[in-house]
């Protein structure tokens, strides 16, 4: 487990946040507890967070809201929320907008705590793909001993196709978690991606994209 990783914890019930606050810190994560979203939206531009736990209603600006808002400003933090909203529209939007879990209130915080160290495990894992190493903490990429140099965007579309391996992506899906915003952009992009990688990014036609199997 890392030890040392950042947590943004944001909730509005004490009791809850408490308890939470209580057992990450004894697991030894850093935890920064705030209790509305403005603060938590001042966290965010004032320091780096490895992990984002946000509750959906929240005072002054609302978990949903504030992870959009993150995400349209190119901030990818993992996101788990926890909330007492169970409606399947909040947590399709909850998904649609990049979260990466979503827990129903109520719950045993030792549940959250398994699934954060479940992503905290997955982060700091190298992944292979043919040649090359990447390491998803650092967002570092290498092809054996030379490390490949990729702009910020290649590195976020690089980052989604490494972790949808031979699964079908649809265009739409690409394009709600990186920072392109239209179909001509992401097809001159992911032959430049490519061309820089060697990742056999296949074209499905009519429906999105497949990055296939080592």
């Amino acid at each position: 487990m890392d030890t040392t990783g950042k947590i943004l914890l944001l909730e509005d019930d004490l009791d809850l946040g408490e308890t939470i606050l209580d057992i990450l810190e004894d697991e030894g994560y850093n935890v920064t507890w705030v209790k509305d979203g403005i603060d938590a939206s001042e966290s965010t531009y004032q320091e780096s967070f490895d992990l984002y736990i946000f509750d959906i209603s929240v005072p002054n600006f609302n978990g949903l809201a504030l992870l959009e808002a993150l995400r349209d400003a190119q901030d990818t933090t993992p996101t788990i929320f926890i909330s007492a909203l169970v409606d399947l529209e909040s947590i399709s939007e909850a998904f649609r907008i990049g979260a990466e879990d979503y827990i129903k209130k109520p719950f045993f915080p030792e549940e959250l705590l398994i699934r954060i160290k479940a992503k905290f495990n997955n982060y700091n894992k190298k992944i292979r793909y043919r040649d090359i190493i990447y390491y998803p903490k650092y967002r570092e990429i290498y092809r054996g001993k030379d490390r490949v140099n990729l702009s910020k965007m290649q590195i976020e579309l690089f980052d989604f196709f490494i972790k949808n391996i031979d699964k079908v992506v649809t265009k739409e899906r690409i394009l709600d978690n990186i920072s392109i915003k239209n179909i001509s952009a992401l097809r001159v992009a992911i032959t430049k991606l490519k061309q820089l990688t060697g990742l056999e990014i296949k074209n499905i036609h009519g429906v999105g994209y497949r990055l296939e199997k080592s």
